[in-house]
């Protein structure tokens, strides 16, 4: 099946983000997005209902799960499970570019 992107918007207060596959497609899956998130911006500490993954294409940061702050390098994946708090600072020079897998809210 072949899904266009639909349009940016702003995600958690610095990130700009596409869905890529979402629930009008998935039958198990949340959805599939991915994120741009520009030098010194941070996707702000948020909690979300679904356990995610956070799939690190390009770029680098520092990324916080409840209390566990690190670096991340591209292909890195980072887990988050549901109900964590996490953030998503961009500490380098390019944009940080990330997929985000979530699952079903269900």
């Amino acid at each position: 099946m072949i899904k266009r992107f639909l349009k940016p918007h702003s995600a958690h207060g610095g990130a700009i983000a596409q869905m890529i596959l979402d629930r009008t497609i998935l039958e198990k899956l949340g959805f599939l997005a991915i994120a741009r998130l520009e030098p010194g911006k941070t996707i702000e500490s948020h909690v979300d209902p679904m356990e995610e993954i956070y799939f690190v294409a390009s770029g680098t940061g520092v990324m916080q799960v409840d209390d566990e702050k690190q670096q991340v390098n591209p292909g890195d994946a980072i887990w988050i499970p549901e109900g964590s708090a996490h953030s998503l600072v961009n500490n380098g020079t390019e944009t940080l570019v990330i997929f985000v897998v979530a699952s079903s809210c269900e």
